[in-house]
Formats: structure tokens, C-alpha cells, sequence
């Protein structure tokens, strides 16, 4: 199954707020180039709360294509209806994807048991390996171990991105699982700490922007080499924090941006990076070895 870096993609947008698709090209291609080890489609960082379901659904099968296997998809189609999240896991399920990353269901604040039902209607729903994500921090609801155990027993739940940045959860989730549950951090600030705790790689923000790094460190602490992805990991700290300064994606895409990628066109209710953090940006950009267009 999935290990490393696997990135939540931006989703580029032109000028008149429309999925760019030559630009989506140009960042897969990027990708690849990189060493990145998968990508994540139309997840919270590809904007997915404002991509209407036809978009939602195109924006996925057009990654596929232009993917064209080089690396793993994997679709974000979590909602907080359940309903609404089998029907649109159905509809990307015979696009070519690899997974779905889908979320534990924000703002109507479920308990354990519905959030349990949640996922598996979806999982009963459809025939593909299932990631599920925890970020209460997003969402409110926070998936709890217990919860996570009575999952990780359908055959079509393979793994967790975990993203409430606490080590001792990780923990308190291998206690009660089977080996062979995956986990994927969904912080960058703990990715390494994750990793050495058994964790199989990262959802990662950091990685749209300093991919090779990224991967590096993933590779470098899976193989137990564990001095040397310190060294790599204390060059992204600054990043990871100046990515998230403002709502995520809205740093993200302004940096993306900047290396001449896309355009940091975003949708509304995100509005532009703000100009006080930019040159704060560039230098924790400069210290994680990623190069920009001096014009953009």
C-alpha cells in the first residue's frame, strides 16, 4: 500500500475561477519529477469545498489521465453528508483512481457511533480502498481510537490520515489495530516523530512546495536513517509554519505561485495571502532549498 509523501494537491485555477487544467499538467508533471510518491485530488488543499460535484468529478478523472500511472491517485470525495459521499465515491470509483481519502463529517458534529456508520455505509457503498482522515481541528468531530479499531477491521479501510499532530494517538490507534493498518501523518510539523512511531508516510501541505525534500525525509526516516532526516526536516520547519500562517491552502497557493506553477488564483470565502508574511515566506522558502520566479 501507499508509504512516503503523498501530496494534498493544490488545485490551480485561471483567472476567471475555473479548473486549469494545463496548469494541473504542469504540477503533476512536477511531481513526478520530484520523487513524490502519490497525490491526493480535490482534498481540503485542492479547495474541495468549492468545487461543484461535476468539477469535483472531472478535476479527478482528468489527474488520472494525465498521471497516466506514473504515480498513485488517490480522491478526495469526504463530505459531511453521507449520502452525498457515497454518490460522489461512486462516480470517481471507475475513473482509474487508486483510493479515497475521505473525512470524518464536519460541522454537524456526529458521535462516535454515527461517525462509525459513516464510514461504513461509504465502505459497504463502494469498492475501493478507503483512507480515512481525522482532523478535528477542521471538523470538530474527532474520530477517537476506539472508533478507529471498529473500522479498521472492513476489509475496504486500509489505513488513517491522522491529523491532530499528537504522537500518543498514533500510539493509542496501534495499540487496538491489526499490523497491517496504515498511517499517514496529516502534519508536517510531526512527520518525522510520526514516522519513527511506525507510521507509513504523510499527507503532506509542505510537499506542493518543497516536494523532493519532502519526499527525501520520508524516505530517510522509513529507512531508519533517522540523523539524517533530522537534518532534512529542521530545513522545512520554517516552511511548514509560514504554511499555515493563514488558512490552508491560502499560503500554499500563493507559494506554488511563486514558483511559476499556477497562477494563486483562489475561490471565495479564502481571499489572497496577505503581503505582510510574503517576504517571511520567501526566506523560509530560500532555508527549505526551493527556487522561485524573482517576477511572479
Amino acid at each position: 500500500m501507499f508509504k512516503g509523501s503523498l501530496v494534498a494537491l493544490v488545485t490551480p485555477f485561471d483567472g476567471n475561477n475555473r479548473v486549469d487544467y494545463a496548469s494541473l499538467k504542469r504540477l503533476i508533471d512536477f511531481h513526478v519529477d520530484q520523487g513524490s510518491n502519490g497525490l491526493v485530488i480535490a482534498g481540503t488543499t485542492g479547495e474541495s469545498a468549492t468545487l461543484a460535484r461535476s468539477e469535483h468529478v472531472e478535476l479527478i478523472a482528468r489527474a488520472v489521465e494525465l498521471s497516466a500511472g506514473r504515480l498513485p491517485i488517490i480522491a478526495g470525495t469526504g463530505s459531511n453528508s453521507t449520502a452525498q459521499t457515497v454518490d460522489l465515491s461512486r462516480a470517481v470509483a471507475d475513473s482509474g483512481i487508486d483510493a479515497l481519502l475521505i473525512v470524518v463529517p464536519y460541522y454537524n458534529k456526529p458521535i462516535q457511533e454515527g461517525i462509525y456508520q459513516h464510514f461504513t455505509v461509504i465502505a459497504d457503498a463502494v469498492d475501493k480502498p478507503i483512507m480515512m482522515y481525522n482532523v478535528p481541528g477542521r471538523t470538530v468531530a474527532d474520530m477517537l481510537p476506539e472508533t478507529v479499531a471498529r473500522l479498521a477491521t472492513h476489509e475496504n479501510i486500509f489505513g488513517i490520515k491522522e491529523a491532530t499532530g499528537d504522537i500518543d494517538r498514533l500510539r493509542a490507534i496501534q495499540e487496538l489495530v491489526a499490523d497491517d493498518f496504515r498511517f499517514y501523518s496529516g502534519d508536517d510539523f510531526t512527520l518525522l516523530p510520526f514516522i519513527e512511531q511506525g507510521g507509513d508516510g504523510v499527507v503532506t501541505v509542505s510537499g506542493n512546495v518543497a516536494a523532493a525534500k519532502v519526499a527525501t525525509l520520508c524516505q530517510l526516516a522509513l529507512e531508519g536513517r533517522i540523523d539524517e532526516a533530522r537534518a532534512v526536516d529542521s530545513t522545512l520547519q520554517a516552511l511548514n509554519r509560514m504554511l499555515f500562517v493563514e488558512s490552508n491552502p491560502i499560503p500554499v497557493k500563493w507559494a506554488v505561485g511563486q514558483m511559476g506553477l499556477l497562477k494563486p488564483q483562489i475561490r471565495l470565502p479564502l481571499t489572497p495571502f496577505s503581503a505582510q508574511y510574503h517576504e517571511e515566506m520567501r526566506a523560509a522558502m530560500r532555508e527549505a532549498g526551493v527556487a522561485w520566479e524573482e517576477s511572479a
